[in-house]
């Protein structure tokens, strides 16, 4: 049965459900059943041997787990005497069995269940009079690996995924991430790596803390299957709602991925996977939601843990926890002598620039710039997201720069890169096509500078393009009689004393000295100002769409002039043809 095929089928168990539930709930029923009926058929060899085992260990007062997972050749198993085809034989117990068939899998697979709250869906079809009905409709199909592999049936079970959150677009933004834009974000960081991803038996770790429905976990591994069939992804990931958590952990079940790496929670206050470091990331976090449920662990963190906790650098404010998320990130980077990390992370503008010198989000940059983790930034068009039509950029992250690239930032405009969608989804209504993605990773690949029409689409910059010194210009306070005030003890005796109301700053680029600054900039206007050493801060701010601004002059006034005379020449005559 071919993905077209098993996808329709799947999906006509939602001509059962028509009526009963709203259109926007079918994937409540139809993932689990999948699922279900999936494990059931992977499980169907080792029936027997599994029971035996069990009955034979427990009768022996031994823990039978650790040998049950070893007869069933995976990394679940289920020790309950059913199995889809015999819930059939019983269709008045049908609800009770399917719970106790259920009950009889492994804890992970248990957890699955409960999280898609599958329980209150058997009740619900029981009361509908469709249970046996649905249960019937999918223990018909065959879902063994031998004839839908693991690569085949994770595709279908993505599709089923995407369909049903476009069903519900008002929350899809928050779980789910657009295919095409996870597809340009995992060429961007496997892109250098070529080489390496093409060895035979290549192992990589992949990560993702705001794992959602697990889209970027699977594109990255259809990406590294489709270039080396060798090669070995395992996948980690963290996620705090409990459905799409389900949904995740389901489909990495499919894949036969080990879901005890798929941890439950906020990633922020209970980080799933402690003193774990990664060889890539990838991550979608909220835009513009506030962390105020999580601060109190979160300052605890950063007080006592510093630098070696996750969020050293410094805090962003409460109102956008977007930051943090990239300050987890790179705590979870591989060091550089093991290897290093890279990593991929969508923000939205406020990042880039938001905050002051000596703020926590220019603190944030600082280290990340400073530190020269920051390998690219690509700005892409708006309305390419569910739930939010605002511009979103990419950041690539990375501690294994190659040799050109150290000490410099690539920033991309790919704000043009887009094509109108058939038909809009929520917020969304542009996408990537095939060839965009092909260019934008191209662009970052040959890292050169790059114009369209005289348009800077690609620019290349030094790390210390992006750093100031925000430097305080005092002015002398002075007495009624206009003469200066000067101090009349300690370190102050005999100095002028500053005026407040008159204190100023001035931004002063990282490569130019600031005395000379100060001479040519502020001593011409204001000869008695001076500078307070002890005030000044390093800042880092990254104005994206000022490096990409093209300025058009006006066009000639008689040129304007000649085109207003036209304009009310032809308004004269349409009023002539009125009064006539």
């Amino acid at each position: 049965m071919n993905q077209q095929s098993l996808s329709a089928f799947l999906w006509s168990v939602a001509d059962l459900l028509r009526g009963d539930y709203k259109q926007s709930d079918y994937g409540k029923v139809i993932l689990p059943f999948t699922v279900l009926r999936r494990l059931d058929c992977v499980l169907e060899p080792t029936k027997d041997a599994v029971i035996a085992e069990y009955d034979d260990k427990f009768n022996a007062g031994l823990n039978p787990e650790p040998f049950v997972r070893r007869k069933a050749g995976h990394s679940f198993f289920n020790t309950s005497r059913l199995d889809m085809k015999k819930l059939m034989g019983d269709q008045d117990h049908i609800r009770e069995n399917l719970f106790a068939y259920i009950q009889g899998f492994s804890t992970d697979v248990r957890d699955v269940f409960e999280r898609f709250e599958f329980h209150t869906q058997i009740e619900r079809l029981a009361k509908s009079g469709l249970l046996y009905r649905v249960t019937e409709k999918f223990a018909g199909i065959d879902l063994h690996p031998d004839k839908v592999d693991n690569h085949q049936m994770g595709l279908v079970f993505e599709e089923l995924i995407r369909k049903f959150a476009e069903i519900s677009n008002e929350t899809a933004g928050e779980h789910f991430t657009p295919r095409e834009v996870i597809r340009l974000m995992v060429n961007l960081i496997f892109v250098e790596d070529d080489d390496v991803l093409s060895r035979p038996g290549v192992v990589r770790t992949l990560y993702d803390p705001t794992a959602g429905t697990g889209g970027m976990l699977s594109i990255a591994g259809e990406y590294l299957a489709e270039h080396n069939p060798d090669a070995r992804l395992t996948v980690h990931g963290q996620e705090l709602n409990p459905e799409s958590y389900a949904i995740c952990k389901a489909d990495m079940l499919i894949k036969g991925q080990d879901v005890s790496n798929i941890a439950f929670g906020n990633t922020l206050s209970e980080d799933g996977h402690p003193n774990e470091q990664f060889d890539y990331m990838l991550s979608n976090p909220p835009f513009g939601v506030e962390w105020k449920k999580v601060e109190k662990e979160v300052r605890k963190e950063h007080a006592q843990d510093g630098f070696n906790g996750r969020f050293g650098p410094g805090l962003p404010r409460v109102s956008d926890g977007s930051m943090l998320f990239l300050l987890h990130l790179i705590a979870k980077m591989r060091t550089a002598k093991d290897g290093g990390s890279r990593f991929g992370i969508v923000l939205n503008g406020s990042p880039l620039f938001t905050g002051g010198a000596g703020s926590g989000e220019s603190e944030i940059r600082r280290y990340v710039i400073e530190n020269d983790l920051l390998e690219a930034i690509v700005g892409m068009p708006t309305d390419m997201f569910y739930n939010t039509g605002i511009s979103t950029y990419l950041w690539i992250v990375s501690n294994r720069k190659p040799a050109a690239r150290k000490g410099k930032v690539q920033l991309i405009d790919a704000s043009g890169f887009w094509q109108k969608m058939r038909k809009s989804l929520g917020s969304k209504r542009k996408e990537l096509s095939d060839a965009h993605i092909e260019r934008i990773t191209r662009l970052f690949g040959e890292f050169v500078e790059w114009k369209d029409d005289d348009k800077p689409i690609c620019r290349i910059f030094n790390n210390e393009d992006f750093g100031y010194r925000t430097i305080t210009v005092e002015r002398p306070l002075r007495d009624e009689q206009g003469n200066i005030v000067l101090g009349q003890k300690g370190k102050q005796k005999g100095k002028p004393q500053p005026d407040s109301s008159l204190r100023d700053t001035e931004n002063v680029p990282l490569s130019e000295d600031v005395n000379a600054y100060f001479k040519r900039e502020v001593l011409p206007h204001a000869p008695d100002a001076w500078i307070d050493p002890d005030k000044t801060k390093v800042g880092y701010e990254i104005p994206f769409n000022r490096h990409f601004y093209v300025f058009k002059p006006p066009r000639p006034l008689d040129v304007i002039d000649a085109e207003l005379k036209q304009t009310t020449d032809r308004i004269l005559e349409m009023i002539k043809g009125l009064t006539a």
